[in-house]
């Protein structure tokens, strides 16, 4: 039976847990409305003075394929792609657009050596372009100026005063007028904007110098591109940045100059090569027109006019080995032409032209490799001296691949020409038949190979200068522009609800916060669910916290929700010792305060409005607040009848006037030796007696956790009740009575725990009445 009314810790349902935790946070309610008032104030005070729009600034560029470059129609189908370089690589050029170098540039043209803010009365506002009243062009800066910030305040007559920041000398100048300073020269000028200026003359403009290196690796952190699919050679160019002009004037220059970098480097490939082939060209034409006028003098002297057919298909037979043989003929050619070319252009940094049909992947990397050098030393040569270690190091770099490049060319020409000498040796079969020609006819077969190999090679070079041509004529740009870099209309950061959203987390989580660590440090019972944790000792019943301080307040007429407690703890004691015997109950707590007394007093008023007859003992010997509360302090009490044998039980009990039918033996003069006087045998015959003559037998006795009395009285009482009060006993003095309960040092102890606020209990306050009797006991 009690194990289901009362349930152990371990019985009881999860569920509550967190019911109770809710309740005892909600308790400080207006804590946490407090703090999210707080705290959304402030966020609004931030995103209305201190935070700054962040807007993001896109375009979109396409990469065009150029896998195929111009070539023209009808000339044995031969592609141009041999003269330059094959497809975009997407992700190449998504470096190239991020590359260091590229955005100096885009910084430099957009002049970002300094910027501009109105001074504010809380922060600073930022000025770009047309919202600009003045812009400042820079002849000279010095590293030293590098985060200086000046403070500029216009005047009328086109006048104004400057400042540096942290000093309080100004100097006046004109617009217009050449400043010097140790750390730079500059000049202010009015923007075009800047028509109505006399609303600015009484704000100051801050301008600050930066180092264009710093400015541009800011941007390229904050430059996103990204291919719009997988599928696609789209790029989005994106820019976040709290002034939206500035952003866009930033990725528009930055595309502006990638095409225009794309464009220079095909002009200066495609110029080289032309020239190239032109000096090629020249020597081929003077050599072909050689080979036709032998052939013209050779067939006049001998009077040549037809080949003899007797010979037909012995030559045909060789004509296969013969057109073989000036295949690598050409190839030859072609092979001494680009070593000649590289040995006049010893020491020169020039580009070298395409291998020209020869199909060599390790020649045809390291002319590609030569040309990126070339084309790199260039670039370097911009903003370098040509003393510089970088380009130093090019130039060995340069000089090494020539080398190789000669070392490559010369052993694919001794290749081939071992190749011929074999096509040559593998001919000679024929010679025993070919002699029966007439010589005149081996000879004229051997000028026109000649005459056929210099008209091939002045053939191929003359349609790849006409596609270079071409190549430099159509030279457009590898990308087009599909959307100009546009921002949008609301700003991206700071994120408003965001924000809001935070706030109210930390408006609610701090006052959390501060609740958790209060209960945290807190060493006293706070609600039931704190003696559940710390004891398996059943729980009796609960009591509100007795705001009033009245003492008594169980009367007949009284509905209260403290009343009706006092009934329901009499109910649950009843179920509990079923068919046991209870009738002499004890009831003591850890220490003074706890409510004692007052417990036993209404609880002594519940058990008379049953009918029962109940008297209630003063057994705390050292402190008797129960007889002053009832008046009876001249009156015998327990000490004299235990000290005494003169004094008769009938002389020490008393009739409460304050409660009708109550039966009261006071403590008594205060003793010397409460303990041992608690331990005597009068006192069991005092208890039986009463038991003859009672219902209940209630004994309010002294702290157990202060003294020894109690454990005294044990061996005399049927059901021992332990009160506990909320905000007032410690943690851990719920140790003492869970060591009687377990150790049944006392029979039947149970907890009644005092001054529970209505809070921490649904039921509190349902169905009860409101007090119609006010008693006239005060609790003292």
């Amino acid at each position: 039976m009690a194990a289901e009314l009362f349930p152990l810790k371990s019985e009881q349902p999860k569920g509550k847990d967190l019911k109770f935790i809710l309740q005892r946070y909600l308790r400080f309610w207006y804590l946490f409305v407090l703090g999210a008032v707080i705290a959304l104030a402030a966020a609004y005070t931030y995103l209305r003075y201190y935070a700054v729009a962040e807007y993001e600034v896109s375009s979109t560029l396409l990469i065009k394929n150029e896998s195929s470059k111009p070539e023209l129609s009808g000339l044995n189908g031969i592609s141009g792609s041999e003269l330059g370089e094959g497809g975009s690589d997407l992700n190449n050029e998504i470096q190239v657009l991020k590359s260091k170098s590229l955005m100096e540039r885009v910084v430099t043209d957009l002049a970002f050596f300094s910027s501009y803010y109105i001074k504010g009365k809380i922060r600073d506002v930022e000025v770009y372009g047309k919202t600009s009243p003045i812009t400042m062009v820079i002849s000279k800066l010095t590293p030293s100026a590098y985060g200086k910030v000046i403070v500029i305040r216009l005047k009328p007559n086109n006048e104004f005063s400057l400042t540096e920041e942290g000093s309080q000398t100004s100097t006046n100048h004109k617009l217009g007028q050449l400043i010097n300073k140790p750390y730079g020269a500059f000049t202010i000028v009015a923007t075009p904007y800047n028509t109505g200026a006399d609303k600015l003359f009484s704000k100051d403009i801050l301008v600050q110098f930066h180092d264009i290196k710093n400015v541009a690796a800011g941007l390229n952190g904050a430059l996103k591109i990204m291919p719009i699919s997988k599928e696609s050679t789209i790029l989005q160019v994106s820019l976040v940045d709290a002034v939206p002009e500035r952003g866009k004037d930033v990725i528009n220059k930055l595309i502006e100059i990638y095409n225009h970098e794309a464009l220079e480097y095909k002009n200066r490939n495609a110029t080289n090569t032309i020239n190239f082939l032109d000096d090629r060209l020249k020597g081929i034409t003077s050599e072909l027109s050689g080979v036709e006028r032998g052939v013209e003098n050779f067939k006049r002297q001998n009077e040549v006019a037809d080949v003899s057919s007797q010979a037909s298909n012995y030559i045909n037979q060789a004509s296969t080995y013969n057109k073989q043989l000036s295949d690598w003929a050409i190839q030859i050619d072609v092979l001494e032409s680009i070593e000649r070319y590289l040995n006049k252009t010893t020491g020169q940094y020039s580009m070298v032209p395409s291998s020209l049909g020869i199909q060599d992947p390790t020649l045809v990397g390291l002319i590609e490799k030569f040309n990126g050098l070339q084309l790199e030393r260039e670039r370097m040569l911009r903003t370098m001296e040509v003393d510089n270690p970088l380009i130093q190091n090019i130039n060995e770099q340069l000089a090494n691949l020539r080398t190789n490049i000669l070392e490559n060319l010369q052993n694919i020409k001794r290749g081939l020409v071992i190749t011929s000498r074999n096509l040559k040796a593998s001919s000679g079969q024929f010679q025993s038949q070919i002699k029966k020609v007439p010589s005149i006819e081996r000879q004229l077969l051997e000028i026109n190979r000649q005459q056929d190999v210099k008209r091939s090679l002045y053939s191929f070079l003359l349609q790849k200068r006409e596609e270079a041509a071409l190549e430099l004529a159509a030279t457009v740009s590898n990308s087009r522009i599909i959307d100009p870099a546009l921002s949008g209309d609301y700003p991206i950061a700071p994120k408003v609800q965001l924000v809001y959203l935070i706030a109210l987390l930390l408006g609610l989580s701090i006052p959390f916060l501060g609740i958790y660590v209060k209960e945290l440090m807190n060493d006293k019972i706070q609600n039931v669910q704190d003696i559940e944790e710390l004891t398996n000792t059943p729980i009796l019943g609960e009591l509100l916290l007795n705001n009033k301080r009245e003492a008594l307040v169980v009367t007949k007429s009284n509905r209260t929700p403290i009343a009706e407690m006092f009934r329901l703890i009499r109910a649950n004691l009843n179920y509990l010792m079923f068919k046991k015997d209870n009738k002499v109950i004890l009831v003591t707590s850890s220490m003074s305060g706890e409510g004692k007394t007052f417990f036993s007093l209404n609880f002594a008023a519940s058990l008379l409005l049953i009918d029962k007859k109940v008297v209630l003992l003063e057994l705390d010997l050292r402190n008797s607040d129960l007889s002053h509360i009832l008046g009876l302090t001249d009156n015998l009490g327990v000490t004299d009848y235990l000290s005494s044998d003169k004094v008769n039980i009938n002389d020490i009990i008393q009739q409460s006037d304050a409660i009708p039918g109550l039966h009261v033996i006071s403590s008594g003069p205060r003793p010397v030796n409460p303990a041992e006087l608690l331990m005597s045998a009068k006192l069991t015959y005092l208890i039986e007696e009463l038991r003859e003559a009672y219902d209940y037998i209630i004994l309010d006795t002294a702290p157990v956790g202060k003294v020894s009395d109690v454990f005294g009285l044990a061996p005399l009482v049927d059901s021992g009740i332990y009160l506990v009060r909320c905000n007032y006993t410690y943690k851990r003095m719920v140790n003492i009575v869970d060591k009687i309960y377990n150790s049944n040092k006392i029979n039947n102890m149970m907890i009644v725990v005092n001054g529970t606020k209505a809070g921490d209990n649904d039921s509190y306050g349902y169905g009860y009445g409101e007090q119609t009797k006010k008693s006239s006991l005060v609790l003292k």
